[in-house]
């Protein structure tokens, strides 16, 4: 490893100058440490092992240094709890959930966790690799919005990385831009999924460290079923906050918006945000209506309605874009080609008209009193000549065959004769059970709407 004597990063040994100061670069062990009176950690040799260089960042749980291991001889970054947050139990044994978690996981696209260890002043240090690049998080408030094709890739490559995390049934349930780490190539970014300590293990045997009706996360990104603290909450909860962040990525602002924890929650639970097509005019990159069908289906309220996967995700927003193919392929696309693709397809999808925003009351429930939120199959009258004109989503990112009690009534696919054509989660069309179903839904609404709000402030 080589190091800058001026500001003490350290980079690899066919790396000649620092970008950061232009100054010339030497051996990192010729380079001495100066001693920081704010931080007495800077210079010192960690569990005997990491030589901590210069402090990274600063967090509510921890302090990131950059650190060289005299072991491996290569640079680590180090997160060590502050003193306060290290003797809080649940926080510890998070800590560490993170390293047990993560080294379960392939690192491909979720930064590798290398060691656990309590430090000589009582606290608890996390070694993982350092990452050169920023969170999407400093790209976005630098930049605002981010361009079509490169969030496609990005989307793509954080959905293997969830996928195959859920796959070993651990969900995130963190999500957020702080969390999404951007590591800048030739060929575009290499995304890689930050801090699983939150994670919920859906593994049976499985150590719960969160009280039944404790939320976890954070509320411009949290799911309904999360809002409410529900332990049946699964993958379909990291589905929807990472719909919230590629909507973000888009408009650039969060689907939710609120003055704090609270009335971030409550409109997370009763409102619908405004379509991306609307929200995004005036942006520097057209938002296509193809886009609104994408987000109102994977902001469903009810997680059964949802799209089912990350991956599935994924899939929708590329071909929403115009992309043929999938994130698989997407995620190893150089970023200038999926850009050169949607840019060719766009003008063609801006001649498209978008769905009917949902009403509050129906869109609480995850349903619509339109069927133009999922796509109406009866144009005319009739049903349309393809299942691919009925719903234009991929088949990867519709909801499972109805036709079985969910979520407190029996799907149905009655009404769609003569066509085998269906839209997931419409109710058969009566009118009769149209009157039932508005009156008693929204008297179930008003109900739960005002439980909700007392347990937020209470």
């Amino acid at each position: 490893m080589k190091a800058c004597s001026i500001c003490g990063r350290l980079y690899p040994d066919d790396a000649g100058f620092c970008p950061v100061d232009g100054s010339q670069l030497t051996s990192a062990t010729q380079v001495p440490v100066l001693a920081d009176d704010q931080d007495p950690r800077i210079g010192q040799l960690l569990c005997n092992r990491y030589q901590v260089r210069r402090v990274v960042a600063d967090g509510g749980m921890g302090r990131v240094y950059e650190a060289l291991d005299m072991q491996a001889r290569g640079n680590v970054a180090l997160k060590v709890l502050h003193p306060d947050v290290s003797r809080d139990e649940i926080a510890v044994e998070r800590f560490k959930r993170e390293f047990e978690v993560s080294k379960m996981l392939p690192h491909d696209h979720i930064v590798d966790v290398i060691d656990f260890q309590p430090t000589s002043d009582g606290s608890y240090v996390l070694v993982m690799e350092f990452l050169y690049g920023e969170e999407l998080r400093a790209t976005l408030k630098r930049e605002g919005v981010i361009p079509p094709g490169r969030l496609v890739r990005i989307l793509s490559q954080v959905a293997i990385g969830l996928d195959e995390a859920h796959a070993r049934k651990f969900v995130h349930r963190d999500l957020k831009p702080d969390n999404l780490f951007l590591c800048q190539t030739s060929e575009g970014d290499i995304a890689k999924l930050l801090d699983f300590g939150s994670a919920k293990d859906k593994h049976e045997s499985a150590k719960k460290l969160t009280v039944m009706g404790t939320t976890i996360g954070s509320p411009f990104y949290m799911a309904p079923e999360q809002a409410q603290g529900l332990d049946t909450l699964d993958q379909r909860a990291d589905v929807w906050a990472l719909a919230a962040i590629t909507y973000e990525c888009v408009v650039g602002r969060v689907p939710f918006i609120g003055n704090n924890g609270p009335s971030i929650l409550l409109e997370i639970l009763t409102k619908e945000p405004k379509l991306p097509s609307e929200a995004g005019r005036g942006q520097k990159y057209l938002v296509p209506p193809s886009m609104d069908r994408v987000m109102t289906h994977a902001l469903k309220k009810l997680a059964a309605l949802r799209i089912a996967s990350t991956g599935a995700l994924a899939d929708a927003v590329g071909a929403a874009y115009g992309l043929t193919g999938n994130h698989s392929e997407w995620a190893k696309t150089s970023e200038a080609e999926l850009v050169a693709r949607v840019d060719a397809a766009l003008p063609g999808l801006m001649l498209e008209t978008s769905p009917k925003a949902a009403s509050v009351a129906d869109s609480f429930f995850g349903e619509s009193d339109s069927l133009d939120t999922l796509g109406d199959p009866f144009e005319a009258g009739r049903a349309p000549a393809s299942p691919a004109a009925a719903n234009p989503l991929p088949a990867s990112a519709r909801a499972e065959p109805v036709g079985r009690a969910s979520a407190g009534y029996v799907q149905s696919t009655e009404s769609l004769a003569p066509s085998s054509d269906y839209i997931a989660g419409v109710p058969k069309r009566s009118s009769n059970a149209l009157v039932l179903i508005a009156v008693g839904g929204g008297a179930l609404f008003v109900g739960i709407a005002l439980v909700v709000i007392f347990m937020l402030v209470r």
